[in-house]
Order: structure tokens, then C-alpha cells, then sequence
């Protein structure tokens, strides 16, 4: 019998959806997502992704779109609910603070995304995720107002110290140690699935979500149940309700399985 409850399931794209090992999306999460839909159950992206980096996923038709890590929420139809920008006075600093000191970071705005020196471990992750290198970015052109996010190419151990001084307006969250995604504070998937909740008129308690990195924790904690991929960062699994196989060995059908949603 399967659980009536569930009426949205939110899926993380990296690790949880895309394999790292093969860059596709595994045909048993395939089927299972088509299932999903059958059912009437909505099927939302939630990332820290641009809007314009989702192309590897598109083809699942989804009912909604979380990018940005919650800052930029869009409709299948293309219906922007909400949008909300870095305060500019913080990319402002980390233009200025680059004057002075070695780093690496990538802008990212509604219509593009650039980044300012790349290092080999970057263009490694690049192709690691299967995605271009961004065009490298003029800093006399920059829009401060426009960045939606961007991420800081900085080990955990420098981060709070950088946060605090470059960017106290804005949180990091992070999947990898090689760079931290940087948002506006008090912005998370966590209300980008509040959002899509008021928009198709759904309870948090009919939700659930898949991830795998830290940027998933506060959705995880969030939905009625948050499933840890089993590759996924040992903090994730810690806060999880359900910790599945891997990515690369049915995660995303066992759990929906075990659960009984499909």
C-alpha cells in the first residue's frame, strides 16, 4: 500500500541525482521520478546550482525549480516566486579583497556566471561536475546588486575568518572542502521548499527531500522526511531521518520504496 501523505519530494542535484562517476542521472532514480509524476506527486529541483547550469536534469520535468540555494525559486512555467540577491556592499568587499590577497571565487546573477582566477583544482572540479569553466569575469564590470550567490574558493578552515570580515551580511554552506557557496543570510533551501509549499497549497508535513552535501542539511531537517544519500557528507547522514544507498546503487528508488511512496 503506498503512503497517501507525501504530495512533493525535492531532490538535490549533485551526488543525489547526477552520479559523480558516471555524470548521469542512474535509470532506477529515472523511473522512479516518472512514477512520482504518474502519481500527481510533485517533483522539485532544490540546488545550489545557477538556473542556467541545470541542463543535465531538465529532461526529468520538473514541477518547480530551487537554485541558488533558495534564491531563486521559478516555476516549471517559468514564474519567478522569489529571487534575492547577496547585499552588494559584500561582493564589494571581496572585489577589494582581492586587491591585496590571493582568491579565487565565481559570481553568479540571474543571467551568467564568471569567475575570477582559475586555479587546476578548480578546473578539475569543473570537469568533476561535468560543466564548463566559467568565462573568466571583468571586475570593472561586476554589478553588485545582480549576484545571487557565489562561490568562495577557500578551505574550512579559513572560513569563518573571511566570513566575518568580508561578507558579515551573507552565509556559507558547502558540499565540498574546496569552496564554500556563499548566500544572502538566512537563505536555504529550507525556504525555497516554504515557498513551492505556499504556491501548490501543500503542509510541510507532506514533504520530502533527498541530498547529500551541507547545503542540504537545513532542507533535510525541514520536510517530513530528509533522506541521506549513502554517499552522502557524514554531517548529512547524522540529521537525516533515513540514510539510503548510494547514488550509484538505487538510493533514490529504495528509498521512495521503503517508504512507500512508490
Amino acid at each position: 500500500m503506498q503512503n497517501p501523505k507525501i504530495k512533493a519530494v525535492f531532490f538535490d542535484i549533485d551526488g543525489t541525482l547526477l552520479s559523480f562517476k558516471t555524470h548521469q542521472v542512474p535509470s532506477s532514480t529515472q523511473k522512479a521520478i516518472e512514477q512520482l509524476q504518474r502519481q500527481g506527486i510533485k517533483v522539485i529541483l532544490s540546488t545550489g546550482r545557477s538556473i542556467n547550469s541545470i541542463d543535465h536534469v531538465k529532461f526529468l520535468d520538473f514541477d518547480g525549480f530551487i537554485t541558488f540555494n533558495g534564491g531563486y525559486c521559478v516555476t516549471q512555467e517559468s514564474d519567478v516566486l522569489f529571487k534575492q540577491a547577496i547585499h552588494p556592499n559584500d561582493i564589494k568587499a571581496v572585489l577589494k579583497y582581492t586587491e591585496e590577497h590571493p582568491l579565487s571565487f565565481s559570481l553568479m546573477s540571474e543571467k551568467e556566471i564568471t569567475i575570477y582566477d582559475v586555479t587546476p583544482e578548480i578546473a578539475g572540479m569543473y570537469a568533476h561536475l561535468n560543466l564548463p569553466v566559467p568565462p573568466l569575469v571583468d571586475i570593472n564590470k561586476v554589478d553588485p546588486s545582480s549576484i545571487l550567490q557565489t562561490n568562495i574558493f577557500l578551505g574550512p578552515e579559513e572560513e569563518d575568518v573571511f566570513m566575518k570580515n568580508v561578507m558579515p551580511n551573507s552565509i556559507a554552506s558547502r558540499w565540498t572542502p574546496l569552496f564554500a557557496d556563499v548566500n544572502p543570510k538566512g537563505q536555504s533551501k529550507q525556504v525555497g521548499i516554504d515557498i513551492f509549499c505556499k504556491h501548490f497549497g501543500l503542509d510541510i508535513t507532506q514533504t520530502m527531500a533527498f541530498g547529500d552535501g551541507g547545503n542540504d542539511i537545513t532542507m533535510l531537517k525541514h520536510v517530513a522526511i530528509g533522506v541521506a544519500m549513502g554517499n552522502a557528507n557524514p554531517e548529512v547522514k547524522e540529521i537525516a531521518d533515513y540514510i539510503t544507498t548510494d547514488v550509484d546503487n538505487d538510493g533514490i528508488w529504495n528509498a521512495l520504496h521503503h517508504f512507500k511512496v512508490i
